[in-house]
């Protein structure tokens, strides 16, 4: 069995929920993630020290106000590898992002006639939008099928591309099966075919494994500050300077404008354009401070803890009878553990979990095309993160046999 010890990479006492509640099995970090001491410190100080409206003022408080934002946008921007920190655009979360870039460059460039291409791993975020754009401009969508561990088939994306490709939409990494995209391969297949635009939904990735945006080769990446230790409500898009300047604004509001006319109004510069309306300061600056925390514990590690937790988690569930895991290798993977037990509805198993302090997700994970592709409605999700260790492994285990025995069938 793999040698690990029951350590954490990071220390729960960090995490004030998971200090309060030892005996805690803390498993649903795909859907979100706990926050360090250090993140709410953060947003605290804000709002006790520089609370006042960025942009708006010019008085010493908004000024400061203002600075912290920008070295939020900073400190975020060069943690995901984008040295030109203009081109991070806040948003609300992934959703919010991807629904910027479909409109903001979609409506304008999408025509009747292109084709949009996304994957059949696709989070609900990065394959409605799409959808919806498509039928609306009278585009073909198109859908890169998966191989038999659920990855992205590779010859298949790469018979779906031609002049006529317009929009590449594709996850880094699986929300529900946690398959990771081989990017730089993307990439290639990608420029070699098309002029398309390239987006990555990075809401899985950019928690999980070290980003350099600048040398992905993408146009585009999205990201949601709460998967990645941050608060919600805070998240991203990292585009590159050309293709934002193709983009028209989709909201307007305040500090977006330039100058407004009675008859016309022009737009403020990047990033502000695309930011309408007062504002996320206090949890931009939370963000940055949880990715300084991810900084401090260095993302190779991050990525190299969970793989190991992963192989763990294999070798305890290997000869589990009735117990099927979707999805690739622990090499391949990021820390999702996707699974159906048999004779155990989902929802039924993460309610017997839930009574031996184990937290899971149970449900189609906002990933219903997936679902139908693994013949199923639902699985059951344990999702590792950097607080998690070899214990939350075991009351995994532990909490899936008793699952297995209250459902075992009764002799006639």
């Amino acid at each position: 069995m793999t040698d690990m010890t029951h350590t954490a990479l990071a220390p729960r006492g960090d995490f004030p929920l998971l200090a309060a509640n030892p005996l805690l099995h803390y498993l649903d970090s795909a859907a979100t993630s706990q926050k360090p001491q250090t993140v709410l410190d953060a947003i605290t100080h804000f709002y006790g020290t520089a609370n006042a409206n960025p942009h708006r003022g010019a008085y010493a408080l908004a000024a400061a106000a203002t600075d912290a934002y920008h070295e939020a946008r900073e400190t975020i921007a060069q943690f995901l590898g984008a040295r030109d920190s203009d081109t991070l655009v806040f948003t609300r979360g992934t959703t919010e992002a991807m629904n910027l870039v479909a409109n903001a460059w979609g409506r304008t460039h999408v025509q009747a006639g292109d084709e949009i291409v996304i994957t059949a791993l696709e989070h609900h975020a990065n394959f409605v939008p799409w959808q919806q754009l498509a039928k609306s401009a009278g585009a073909q969508l198109r859908i890169a099928e998966l191989t038999d561990d659920q990855q992205v088939d590779l010859d298949h994306l790469a018979s779906l591309l031609s002049a006529r490709t317009k929009v590449v939409a594709i996850t880094h990494v699986s929300n529900a099966v946690g398959s990771i995209t081989p990017v730089a391969e993307v990439v290639r297949l990608v420029r070699a075919h098309t002029s398309a635009l390239l987006v990555l939904d990075g809401a899985q990735g950019a928690p999980h494994l070290p980003v350099d945006f600048d040398a992905l080769g993408v146009d585009f990446y999205a990201f949601s500050g709460h998967k990645l230790l941050g608060p919600m409500g805070i998240g991203g898009v990292i585009g590159t300077r050309a293709r934002w300047e193709e983009c028209q604004p989709w909201q307007f509001g305040g500090d977006m404008i330039e100058w407004v006319h009675d008859m016309d109004s022009t737009w403020n510069v990047l990033p502000h354009r695309f930011e309408a309306g007062t504002p996320n300061a206090a949890d931009a600056v939370g963000l940055a401070a949880a990715v300084r925390y991810l900084r401090a514990l260095d993302m190779t590690a991050v990525r190299a803890h969970e793989v190991a937790l992963l192989e763990y988690a294999q070798e305890r569930l290997a000869g589990m009878d009735g117990l099927i895991v979707y999805g690739p290798p622990a090499d391949a993977r990021s820390g999702v553990l996707s699974f159906t037990l048999e004779d155990v509805h989902p929802h039924d198993l993460a309610t017997i979990l839930d009574q031996h302090n184990v937290c899971i997700r149970a449900g189609h994970h906002c990933a219903q095309p997936l679902m139908r592709r693994l013949g199923t409605s639902a699985t059951a999700r344990a999702s590792f993160y950097v607080y998690s260790d070899t214990r939350d492994v075991d009351a995994l285990v532990h909490a899936l046999v008793e699952a297995q025995r209250i459902f075992a069938p009764v002799d006639a």
